[in-house]
């Protein structure tokens, strides 16, 4: 896969889309129940491309927490402990598990395995430091 449209191509056939723009596209992850009512979470994930000297990137990032409502260095040894994909960063007001991958050459197990990884981890960091479904 070494292009954009490709990639997303993929995910509107694979993921439920919440948006799409040029260089974005949003899709829900869905855990649990069998919907909402039945105690179903759900994860945003942020999926864009970037533009790294010239080369494009693809960077899955999803938020899980407002940084000044959670224990910020707690957060960050749990990540240290537990995520073994991606890294944690204060986007605005919120806290973000994110990762990047070049596009070039990209297998699609390449995105597929970090973006499942991301946003789990980001649901289990939500529930545990939140109590809440609010991404």
């Amino acid at each position: 896969m070494a292009a954009w449209r490709d990639l997303v191509r993929f995910i509107e056939l694979e993921y439920d889309v919440t948006r799409r723009e040029p260089d974005e596209i949003r899709v829900r992850l869905h855990y649990g129940g069998e919907d909402v009512d039945d105690g179903e979470r759900t994860q945003i994930v942020v999926v864009a491309r970037e533009d790294v000297e010239g080369q494009d990137w693809v960077q899955i990032a999803t938020p899980f927490a407002r940084a000044d409502a959670v224990d910020v260095t707690g957060v960050l040894a749990e990540i240290g402990a537990t995520t073994v994909v991606g890294g944690a960063v204060i986007m605005g007001d919120y806290l973000v598990l994110r990762h990047s991958l070049p596009l070039v050459n990209l297998d699609i197990n390449e995105f597929t395995e970090p973006l499942e990884l991301i946003a789990g981890s980001a649901e289990l960091l939500e529930e545990q430091f939140t109590g809440d479904d609010d991404y």
